[in-house]
């Protein structure tokens, strides 16, 4: 009895399939190999440079263009809150956080956990 072996090819995932890590170009590269979005200096840079940075402003300045709901939970000292950036700069975020470097305004109406603005905590030395 002949049996035919086929091998299944696998097929890289269409853009929908992926997860939500790897549309947030985890390691810093865009599809292309170029450098995307900032590194963690330049936003607690930018972040202390102003006495209030709302989110969206932050993803224009440094062009974070994820997922249109991309959404990261992040661990802060009294619980968990969710920020509306990449994977990669919410941990950034979630580190400064964690330093005492920043701090984080939530969202009051409706009452959820979810960050809307960032404000420098300590001042800048000069």
């Amino acid at each position: 009895m002949d049996t035919a072996t086929t091998q299944d090819t696998t097929t890289d995932p269409e853009p929908a399939e992926r997860s939500r890590a790897e549309a947030a170009a985890p390691n810093g590269r865009g599809p292309d190999g170029r450098a995307t979005g900032c590194t963690q200096a330049q936003l607690r840079r930018f972040i202390k440079s102003r006495p209030y940075v709302p989110m969206h402003e932050l993803r224009r300045r440094f062009e974070l263009n994820g997922l249109p709901d991309d959404v990261t939970p992040i661990q802060a000292p009294d619980g968990t809150i969710w920020i509306g950036l990449p994977f990669r700069e919410s941990g950034f975020v979630a580190d400064l956080l964690r330093q005492g470097d920043i701090g984080v305004e939530l969202c009051r109406d409706p009452s959820v956990r979810i960050v809307v603005g960032v404000y420098a905590m300590r001042p800048v030395s000069r």
